[in-house]
């Protein structure tokens, strides 16, 4: 029995260890492998390839400048559409309200390239707007390929994050501190603009911040819409690996992860300076949003909702509705023609070319093995980090590193790591394009299983665990008996969040499955975007109903998710 005891308490521990040398091995290895190839040329240590980065005008102005002013242009329009979305949810009740409050969870769910798919196929000249346009005697609008294109469609992503953030706060707002307010004179507009909006600014900024960050480091929908003409960061980094261009890219690299990091420490900094407030507050009571009585302010205010309710249908129902159509038409109407191609490319289809089922069975099969990783990782670093103090912050604030460098970064140091071999005591060590993708995806994915369980973990009666300790149970056992089964909604949601953002994954995926079998699904839409948007679509309706069903689960068992 003392035999079995002493093991039991060796398991949390292993585990812990364990998780440790996954994430050292496929994260922390190979952004130090990155940020090594941008300092050390020809086996000398150099800041040269960096600061040719920082002293190019091409380089600061025409791809960092740009990055950070498309960065900021999307933060102001996502913060602009998010805002209204944030105001009808926290102060309107109607039918469907909590499922579209989920839905803001969205951004974290979609993959993006496919929301790129959606806008080509509303926005392109041949696209949904025009066809609207021209029906009404209008003339087409180009928008492909333009910075408008690339704002909007970050914004498609962004403001639900910001509509969640925001709304969380006003409903956060304690009502007897306006109720104080207007008993002391305060008109309604008064007490809203010195008591609510001083409560919101925080949350407004987090959002904002968030936003920054996200599209700065924006990726696929750049890629789709812009093209190397509109080139961030990230694409040029797609870029310079195209043309094997490795060192120039690592040392661009280095500079964006640089950049990103600052931006995420400022980020967590003013949230933990601001996290707490306003908790167990007094609602504001919320309003049906059909009014009882009929008043200039209350049409005014209803007014509002229809207008931002057409905005919402055309930015963010338009590109997904327009994508399905578009996978099921043509000029001349109705066709299946699409989904017949993917057909005929996965039975004539040469080797080097992409076969839409290899793409769907490399992501289902990608997305489990993801799940297998993920899963078990993000519920070691929720035990860690749950209730232990500094040294629970330092674990959190270490593994959430993921969040904080982008994945095409985390793709590139892979593939000059372990894809290419690193020599480990004389010998060579190879992985695979598939196994270094799992790896690439789960370290993508775990921080959203961590972010699920954590806070439920964190809520626990602590004397639980004391009492099946007390018992003679081990600290593992403990976890497994005790606490996941009272946290197991969170488990759930965050393996379908894994799941969903392994499907999803584009970044890291594109740099490692280059040459390989190992294409997914978002790889393929890719790939089929350059060449025709028919099959572009086709594929990206599959992948939406793949996805689909992920958020179905996360809405059912994990729809009040924290960041």
């Amino acid at each position: 029995m003392a035999r079995r005891l002493d093991v039991g308490r060796l398991v949390l521990p292993a585990a812990a260890v364990v998780t440790g040398v996954v994430l050292l091995v496929v994260f922390y290895y190979p952004v130090a492998t990155v940020f090594v190839e941008s300092v050390v040329v020809d086996g000398r240590l150099t800041v040269g390839p960096v600061s040719e980065i920082l002293t190019s005008d091409f380089y600061l102005v025409d791809i960092i400048g740009f990055t950070a002013y498309q960065a900021f242009l999307s933060t102001v329009a996502s913060v602009a559409l998010g805002l209204p979305g944030a105001w009808i949810l926290a102060r309107f009740e109607f039918p469907g309200r909590r499922t579209l409050r989920s839905v803001t969870i969205l951004p974290f769910v979609l993959p993006s390239i496919m929301v790129a798919i959606g806008f080509v196929a509303m926005f392109g000249r041949r696209g949904t707007l025009n066809g609207v346009l021209g029906a009404v005697g209008l003339g087409p609008v180009e928008l492909l390929f333009t910075l408008e294109a690339v704002v909007v469609a970050h914004a498609f992503y962004n403001a639900p994050l910001v509509t969640r953030v925001v709304t969380a706060a006003w409903e956060s707002v304690d009502a007897r501190t306006v109720e104080t307010a207007q008993s002391l004179g305060a008109s309604p507009t008064r007490a809203f603009r010195d008591v609510v909006v001083p409560q919101l600014l925080p949350a407004v900024a987090v959002g904002a911040t968030l936003t920054f960050v996200f599209t700065f480091a924006s990726f696929p929908i750049v890629l789709a819409l812009g093209g190397f003409q509109l080139a961030t960061v990230e694409v040029w980094i797609f870029k310079l690996v195209s043309d094997l261009e490795y060192a120039e890219a690592a040392a661009l690299a280095t500079v964006e992860t640089g950049i990103s990091l600052g931006l995420t420490y400022a980020y967590l900094r003013y949230e933990s300076q601001t996290s707490g407030q306003g908790e167990g507050a007094n609602p504001l009571p919320r309003q049906s949003l059909v009014p009882e009585t009929a008043s200039v302010k209350t049409l005014a205010s209803r007014l509002s909702v229809l207008v931002y309710g057409l905005v919402v249908v055309v930015v963010f129902v338009g590109p997904i509705a327009s994508m399905l159509l578009a996978s099921v038409s043509n000029a001349e109407g109705f066709t299946l023609a699409h989904y017949r191609f993917l057909l005929e490319r996965q039975a004539t289809g040469a080797a080097f070319q992409v076969k839409p089922l290899p793409a769907i069975r490399n992501s289902l099969l990608f997305g489990v093995a993801t799940v297998a990783v993920a899963l078990p990782m993000g519920v070691v670093v929720s035990v860690l980090s749950a209730r232990a103090g500094w040294k629970g912050r330092l674990v959190d604030t270490l593994a959430m590193g993921p969040l904080a460098v982008s994945g095409i970064v985390v793709g590139l140091g892979l593939l000059r790591g372990l894809v290419f071999g690193v020599d480990v005591f004389g010998r060579e060590v190879v992985v695979t394009g598939t196994v270094a993708i799992v790896a690439a995806h789960a370290v993508a994915a775990y921080p959203f299983v961590t972010r699920n369980v954590s806070p439920l973990l964190a809520r626990l009666n602590p004397r639980l665990v004391e009492s099946a300790r007390s018992l003679g149970a081990s600290r593992a056992r403990a976890l497994w008996d005790v606490e996941l089964p009272l946290v197991w909604a969170g488990v759930v949601a965050g393996a379908a969040f894994a799941f969903a953002i392994s499907v999803g994954e584009f970044d890291s995926t594109v740099i490692l499955a280059s040459g390989s079998g190992s294409y997914t699904m978002p790889v393929a839409v890719e790939r089929y975007l350059g060449r025709r948007l028919g099959p572009a679509t086709a594929m990206g309706s599959i992948l939406l109903v793949v996805t689909a069903a992920s958020f179905v689960v996360i809405d059912r068992f994990g729809g009040r998710w924290e960041l």
